[in-house]
């Protein structure tokens, strides 16, 4: 064996399933879709919570930026998928910088506070329950999320806990949303491929 063909071999993955998890998260156009949309979802949800009052539905109060919240969970579970856990963390500590910068000092220390903790959660979630079910996986994860981050977010950002309750509906609603648009993506795509 020449020194030639050792190197080229001691550059490759040993087994097939090293080469399968490297080759599973690249970087592809629709991984960098799910990035920007993830990330343009962090700068509305907080720019919404800066400048926007807060909805009065009924009883509960709703944080602007709850629905744009919401959709972070889905989307952070779709960036599982495209780039796997570095690339989940590397997209929330971006999330996290952004709400720092673009928000007002109680609103960015309250939503790097929630953002963090619960879209860590999320993401350990929903990588225990992907392998059985994307769909159970996807709303499993966003239950604990949207939980965590409004029981956290509310009193920080807002000095009570009184738009708790709003917020859970809003962030749940932006589930059944996001869960919805996933799977008629999804009914569609295989009725192409029939």
């Amino acid at each position: 064996m020449t020194t030639r063909t050792r190197r080229a071999r001691s550059a490759e993955p040993h087994d097939h399933a090293e080469h399968a998890a490297v080759a599973a998260h690249q970087v592809t156009g629709t991984g960098l879709a799910v990035v920007a949309a993830y990330i343009g979802t962090v700068v509305a949800a907080n720019w919404a919570s800066t400048h926007w009052t807060a909805l009065l539905i009924g009883s509960l109060v709703v944080p602007a930026g709850t629905l744009w919240a919401g959709a972070t969970f889905t989307l952070r579970d779709l960036l599982h998928d495209a780039l796997g856990a570095r690339g989940v963390a590397a997209a929330i500590t971006v999330g996290a910088a952004l709400s720092w910068l673009l928000a007002t000092p109680q609103i960015a220390t309250a939503s790097v506070v929630a953002f963090t903790v619960s879209e860590l959660l999320d993401s350990a979630v929903y990588a225990r329950l992907r392998a059985r079910s994307r769909l159970r996986a996807v709303v499993g994860s966003n239950i604990i999320g949207l939980l965590v981050d409004s029981v956290l977010f509310v009193p920080l950002a807002f000095g009570s806990f009184t738009a708790v309750p709003g917020q859970i509906v809003g962030k749940t609603v932006a589930t059944v949303l996001t869960v919805a648009t996933l799977q008629a993506g999804g009914q569609r795509r295989r009725a192409v491929a029939r």
